[in-house]
């Protein structure tokens, strides 16, 4: 038997090949009818014209479910690895299933108001989504410093925090990059709202690492 076909384990690889065949399948659609700069366009402007606005909104709405899904299964995983008297680790358990689907509803929110039609509440979607999801990953971080060495090794917890850093490295750029951008110009706004809503595939590798590396064989041995 494959490792992904394993209890629930199949969720996060869904999740991540469902939510990058809907990018691309955007990208291929956008870029056919001349929507869109071939050249790595944004994300959001592969989004924002029909058919492919349409297709894009149903696409990433399943990617919003299969993240709860995913983050559920996550947070059931870590209480039932823990023990009651961690206190401090079921607290930051239950931080992480809010903050998760919180990221997620911001997806929604992401794929069914375009930058295009309402530009206040795409901006708003793609805060939730990256920001919000960023915390998820240090809450997830914390996590799995807290369950060494009686649930799994180091090498989790690395993982996840290089994760961690990659992501807090990509907001910090963001910002940087965008405050030389002079306001005065066309379109500053909106490179804004779309440089944000471009860096949630990061998410995808966010989402992937709570099952697929924490749900080894040595995790549920060492339990019993």
């Amino acid at each position: 038997m494959w490792w992904f076909q394993e209890g629930l384990c199949i969720l996060p690889v869904a999740l991540v090949l469902w939510t990058t065949a809907t990018f691309i399948f955007d990208y291929i659609t956008a870029v056919v009818l001349r929507h869109v700069d071939p050249l790595v366009p944004y994300i959001s402007d592969t989004g924002t014209v029909a058919p492919e606005r349409c297709v894009f909104g149903i696409m990433l709405d399943m990617s919003a479910f299969l993240g709860v899904a995913t983050m559920y299964v996550r947070y059931k995983q870590v209480q039932a690895l823990t023990d009651e008297e961690e206190s401090k680790l079921h607290k930051l358990n239950v931080l992480g299933l809010v903050l998760g689907w919180t990221s997620s509803f911001g997806m929604c929110i992401v794929a069914n108001f375009q930058k295009t039609t309402l530009f206040f509440m795409h901006l708003v979607g793609a805060i939730l989504t990256f920001g919000v999801g960023a915390l998820y990953i240090l809450v997830q971080t914390l996590v799995s410093l807290y369950m060494q060495p009686h649930v799994h090794g180091k090498s989790i917890f690395w993982v996840r925090l290089s994760i961690g850093v990659w992501t807090f490295a990509s907001i910090i750029s963001t910002v940087c990059l965008e405050w030389t951008w002079p306001i005065n110009c066309t379109g500053y706004l909106e490179r804004r709202a779309t440089s944000l809503t471009s860096s949630a595939p990061s998410l995808s590798g966010l989402w992937l690492s709570p099952l697929s590396v924490s749900s080894s064989p040595t995790s549920e041995t060492s339990r019993k």
